[in-house]
């Protein structure tokens, strides 16, 4: 018999603290499951969420957080410990700590890193059961379905399918992941999940940018529009013993999903502290969006308090076309992905490869294709070309000439006004409207094609270069090294607009294209980039200043790997 305390519920979420330009924001990942070490989807996820932190302090955007961490409660570590032998806190310690190391080596930027054990997160994780309980949001009753350990959830006939087991047995399987269920019967609490269905829609129609990109919030809708049971937030504690106890009743566990999703309250100080740093926005791959775009909103709402303020969502890799599976032995390992291909390659590789509405394939020769035409080549060379000693042997930031270059309306107007064609002002123009383009593309979500906005311009820079062929002018002639001076300092120009707007990607290998540059610490912020502010008879701050030393090669071409070269040899 289903016990139902008095029904107050759903009420009125609280608004926000701080709204508005200059407010506070929490950004966060989610947290990794602690089952096994990180793969490069862990990577993905967290290294899209640094460039949108990185992206916004460069910005001067205001206070942000960004939070990742561990997720270590539930039957998967349960298991996995008892498989290796281990006990669940040192499983969790262990692979915990693998995550750490591999988001600091990959540079990202986090300010939290949570862990589901820790005591101040299990404490917000019963204060949030309480206030769920006190709004009578739950109740207890008998369950029975399909549950996947895998997953850690409950399945609907509807997303399973029929297949064969190891020893070729019938079975079911998720439709999603391919990972068998299984029938379990047991008493829960259950979360009154189907009272939330309108306030859910209502608060998705009046934020169509809630759950981006749109193909995933039109996902959330389609869910909206079927059945939504309530839903199943306990274990019999006699089957889970990893978690977190329900608070008044030992016989139950808190189920795992509940505990993980807190962490971004509890991050914040939940229950006393969040205020000012509530409604984040969290970054999130495909396979948990309902969790977090259905479950953790409706959640909220159940306590009082307002849903995120925008849930991203990106697609998975696979790796030669396939999904990264430990069967097929194609997982691919970060620390071995960063150690071959420098941090900064794989970074910029992932960020700019990625694309958030559609799964993106890994493999060696594209990371090297990638990195070396676009970093090595492209970026470097053209660094290296402008600030050779036989092109700039003062070694200074050149002066321009706007006789050389003069300012025009429309790049047709540009016959026999000086040394620039009509190329020229058309390449101006497209960097000049770079800082604008790439700041459209990050608040949109869509990085890559921020990066693809930044590799065009690179590559019009070259052909600036190239086109005026510099060394091939005579310095003894005064017009010609007015206009010598002019090409390199456009050239410069645009390596300094170039670098600034890579930090948020490639932040050590932009921090050596601008130190090469002479470009302070304090000058690189993107809420100050001007570019080329002589060519409309503003003073430029570089002028006439001398570079920074010369570091050598911006970024050493990668080469294929002995490894790789036996590999494609057996093939």
């Amino acid at each position: 018999m289903l016990r139902l305390p008095r029904r107050r519920l759903p009420r009125p979420p609280r608004r926000a603290a701080c709204t508005g330009p200059g407010r506070r924001l929490l950004l966060s990942t989610p947290i990794f499951y602690a089952n096994g070490p990180p793969h490069i989807g862990h990577l993905y996820s967290a290294l899209l969420a640094d460039a949108l932190h990185r992206h916004r302090g460069l910005r001067g955007a205001g206070p942000g957080r960004l939070s990742t961490g561990t997720d270590e409660h539930g039957l998967k570590i349960q298991q996995a410990a008892a498989a290796a032998g281990t006990s669940p806190p040192e499983l969790c310690e262990r692979v915990s700590g693998l995550f750490r190391q591999a988001l600091t080596q990959a540079g990202v930027s986090f300010t939290d890193f949570v862990r589901t054990s820790q005591p101040r997160h299990q404490r917000a994780v019963q204060r949030f059961w309480g206030a769920l309980r006190d709004g009578g949001a739950l109740y207890k009753g008998s369950y029975e379905g399909w549950y996947c350990t895998a997953e850690e959830c409950f399945l609907p006939e509807s997303q399973l399918a029929e297949r064969r087991d190891a020893q070729g047995r019938p079975c079911k399987v998720s439709l999603e992941t391919g990972h068998q269920v299984h029938w379990t019967k047991e008493e829960n609490y259950m979360f009154r999940l189907s009272a939330f269905r309108d306030p859910l829609w209502k608060w998705l129609q009046e934020n169509p940018h809630a759950v981006s990109p749109d193909p995933f919030y039109q996902r959330v809708l389609r869910w909206l529009e079927e059945d939504l049971p309530d839903l199943s937030v306990s274990r019999e504690s006699s089957r889970l013993q990893w978690g977190i106890p329900v608070p008044g009743d030992p016989t139950q566990t808190i189920y795992v999903w509940v505990d993980a999703l807190v962490n971004y309250l509890s991050v914040v100080g939940y229950p006393t502290a969040h205020g000012e740093w509530w409604p984040g926005v969290h970054v999130v791959g495909k396979d948990i969006l309902k969790f977090h775009a259905v479950y953790w909103p409706a959640l909220l709402m159940a306590v009082g308090l307002r849903p995120p303020e925008q849930i991203l969502v990106h697609s998975h890799w696979t790796v030669h076309g396939q999904k990264m599976s430990k069967s097929l032995g194609n997982v691919v390992d970060p620390f071995s992905c960063m150690g071959q291909y420098t941090v900064d390659g794989f970074r910029y590789f992932l960020l700019r490869q990625g694309v958030p509405e559609r799964d993106c394939d890994y493999y060696h020769e594209k990371v090297l294709k990638v990195v070396n035409s676009e970093l090595a080549d492209a970026l470097g060379g053209l660094l290296n070309r402008s600030t050779a000693l036989s092109i700039n042997p003062s070694n200074t930031y050149p002066c321009f000439s706007e006789s050389c270059f003069p300012k025009v309306s429309d790049s047709r107007e540009t016959k026999g006004t000086g040394r620039a064609s009509a190329e020229d002002y058309e390449f101006l123009a497209s960097v000049a409207s770079l800082p604008l383009q790439v700041a459209a593309y990050f608040e949109g979500f869509q990085i890559y094609k921020a990066l693809e906005c930044i590799t065009l311009c690179v590559r019009q820079t070259n052909g600036f270069f190239q086109r005026h062929r510099p060394w091939k002018l005579d310095r003894k002639d005064p017009e010609e090294q007015l206009w010598l001076d002019t090409i390199i300092h456009v050239t410069l120009e645009c390596l300094r607009i170039f670098g600034t707007l890579l930090q948020p990607v490639i932040p050590h290998t932009a921090d050596k294209l601008l130190s090469r540059l002479g470009v302070e610490p304090q000058e690189r912020a993107l809420s100050s980039l001007t570019f080329l502010p002589r060519y409309s008879g503003k003073p430029c701050p570089f002028e006439g200043r001398q570079l920074g030393p010369d570091t050598g090669i911006l970024f050493h071409r990668l080469e294929k790997s002995r490894e790789h070269q036996r590999e494609t040899k057996k093939l």
